[in-house]
């Protein structure tokens, strides 16, 4: 099989910007769920606080702890105070009570971060928590209840990392949603395409805002990550058009930021991309894995949360560490590591029945 040939037969939710269209809309045909409603919270709770926590009302009543207002775009950024960012930072994930969001967090907290997890469901935020308290101790992670779509969540979360944290120099936008949905967009219901653009695009910029307007105050600065993902380099996504759209907006949103902070010339606030493997294995990948070129791909080009976030993590401390101030992009599966792996596949067998038993 030539690689052309066995690119062109496989689609997989998160690995197509990698992949030619041809016939991307065949090869999950059975992978279709009901989308799934998540419960809204009115504003961000906290859970299972620390020692060093503040009563629930000051983050509730809407307590601005930052006494200074932000620099607008005719402020010299230059005149705020700036401290050497060193370790151990601390580090807010967004969409981290599972899968990569929850691996980050974990990796973090080995090299010795201090990290702030959070999710709109309470229970998955409550068992998240405890687990990596139980590894790591309750005086290193801090878990809050958080609607990326919603403002005053988002200020709400920012108040909850001041009040424990302090400050945060890495802010990660994990937070995503397809809506749990793979049919052409004409299928799509308001509900669907609702959840998936508010979460990914909204709450992207809500969250981007809310950070930047939180780290020009901060004297060690800070470093925002927007994750992109399946349609962020403009190759179509068939059967999730939506989510693919939004990714792309990623992109562009992150480059306008960036050149926003030059206009203003702010130099304590960085903006970059994160972008995270084509596949990892999730119940939801899998589940999808029904023909001989799914599993094929998948055992070849698929790792693990663990894999990608004993990379990832690595790889942003390492911007902080060397105190750069420009923009990245850091990318894990490129293109050129995935055709070497499955060139390895197709002549040396490499990487066969690593997740899945192939005929």
């Amino acid at each position: 099989m030539a690689i052309s040939t066995a690119f062109s037969h496989f689609h997989s939710p998160l690995l197509s910007p990698l992949l030619p269209a041809k016939h991307h809309e065949n090869l999950f045909p059975s992978l279709s769920q009901p989308s799934v409603s998540h419960h809204k919270f009115d504003r961000c709770g906290l859970l299972n606080v620390g020692s060093r926590q503040k009563p629930l009302n000051s983050v509730d009543s809407g307590v601005n702890l930052i006494s200074d207002p932000p620099p607008t775009s005719g402020e010299d950024s230059s005149s705020v105070s700036t401290e050497p960012m060193v370790p151990p930072y601390n580090v807010l994930i967004t969409g981290s009570s599972k899968g990569i969001g929850y691996a980050l967090a974990k990796e973090f907290l080995k090299a010795g971060d201090n990290v702030m997890i959070c999710s709109r469901s309470a229970e998955r935020v409550e068992s998240a928590l405890q687990s990596l308290r139980g590894e790591f101790g309750e005086q290193h992670v801090w878990g809050t209840t958080c609607d990326v779509r919603e403002g005053q969540d988002v200020k709400n979360l920012v108040a909850f990392a001041q009040q424990n944290l302090k400050y945060i120099d890495i802010w990660i936008n994990n937070a995503g949603s397809n809506a749990y949905s793979f049919k052409p967009l004409a299928e799509a219901s308001d509900e669907d395409l609702i959840e998936v653009v508010t979460t990914n695009t909204l709450g992207l910029m809500i969250c981007c805002r809310e950070a930047i307007k939180m780290m020009l105050k901060q004297p060690r600065g800070g470093h925002i990550f927007n994750t992109d993902g399946a349609g962020s380099d403009g190759r179509p996504t068939p059967r999730f058009a939506a989510y693919g759209a939004t990714k792309r907006s990623v992109v562009h949103l992150t480059k306008s930021l960036q050149a926003e902070m030059r206009m203003q010339d702010v130099k304590n606030v960085v903006v970059h991309n994160l972008s995270q493997p084509g596949m990892v294995t999730t119940d939801l990948l899998m589940s999808g894995a029904t023909t001989k070129q799914a599993k094929f791909f998948i055992n070849v080009l698929a790792e693990t949360a663990e894999v990608v976030a004993e990379y990832l993590v690595p790889s942003i401390r390492s911007i902080l560490t060397n105190g750069t101030t420009k923009p990245t992009y850091i990318r894990f599966l490129t293109g050129l590591k995935a055709y070497s792996q499955i060139f390895s596949r197709l002549a040396f067998g490499a990487r066969r029945n690593r997740y899945l038993l192939e005929e």
